[in-house]
């Protein structure tokens, strides 16, 4: 199966027109044509509705689609990996849920750097389902994530517990159904069943914010309450910016690493893991 043909199809079906796919890839029209009907030959499927105003994907390209977005990454990293420059022999990808990324990130680059001093390391942000998938279809090599689903191509170990409580930005105690100001931060699905445990009859909040970093930023700029990490929100709880709200339930959650087991050189995700702990602890 060529690669060109799954680029042409992904850009097919991004622009909705042949013309407009051929103009972003730099080729005729004639050769996305090609490109789209020997992928269809191969497939034995149609890919396309031809319509007057552009096409449309089918029910076997819309099956196909997630499909082929993994190959084109699963070839541009191959392609990262054949081609590491002379003396480089490591290449780590690391995959962070987005609020843990301050946290991890920058203790775990140092430590790569020094204990591998010849790997190249990637690492991106990403929510958790998001991480999942990707370490499924081997983009990822190393995931830091909540609630990770069964994946046989992987170990999933718990990396560290921590905790959520509700802080305001003026003294209160903890209060039933939609209040003022409260923004729900977003931290996951198991955070999610939690929160509707212990706060029935709250459907919707006024503000959902899924970082918390800018969660944390609202409420200190604009006043207003919200669950928050208690190890980031200590500081500004001894400085009197925030304020422990009193009687609300503090929610334990754990943060688990997942590492895939069919790489190439074990040794180096050994390694990457050791320098998670580190950074994180």
């Amino acid at each position: 199966m060529n690669i060109e043909h799954i680029r042409a199809f992904l850009e097919v079906g991004s622009t909705g027109s042949f013309q407009h796919a051929a103009d972003q890839l730099n080729v005729t029209q004639s050769t996305i044509s090609a490109r789209i009907k020997a992928l269809e030959r191969r497939l034995n499927r149609q890919l396309f509705h031809r319509k007057r105003n552009g096409v449309a994907l089918t029910t076997g390209g819309h099956q196909f689609h997630s499909s082929a977005i993994n190959i084109v990454r699963a070839w541009e990293r191959g392609q990262q990996v054949a081609t590491l420059p002379e003396g480089l022999n490591a290449f780590v990808t690391l995959g962070v849920e987005d609020n843990h990324w301050p946290r991890v990130v920058p203790g775990w680059l140092e430590r790569m750097a020094k204990a591998l001093p010849d790997g190249v390391a990637s690492a991106i942000a990403e929510r958790s389902d998001t991480l999942m998938e990707k370490l499924r279809a081997g983009l990822l090599d190393i995931a830091v994530l909540y609630d990770p689903r069964h994946c046989a191509e992987a170990r999933i170990e718990p990396l560290i517990s921590e905790e959520l409580m509700m802080v305001s930005t003026i003294p209160r105690a903890v209060e039933s159904g939609v209040v003022p100001g409260y923004v729900f931060v977003d931290w996951g699905e198991t955070f999610r069943a939690q929160h509707s445990m212990h706060f029935p009859g709250v459907f919707s909040h006024k503000l959902t914010i899924r970082s918390a970093a800018v969660a944390m930023d609202h409420i200190l700029a604009s006043g207003g309450s919200g669950y928050f990490l208690a190890g980031s929100v200590a500081p500004h709880v001894k400085s009197g910016r925030l304020h422990v709200v009193e009687g609300a339930p503090r929610f334990q959650r754990t943060v688990f690493v997942a590492v895939r087991i069919d790489v190439i050189a074990p040794e180096y995700m050994e390694t990457a893991v050791k320098a998670l702990r580190e950074a994180i602890a």
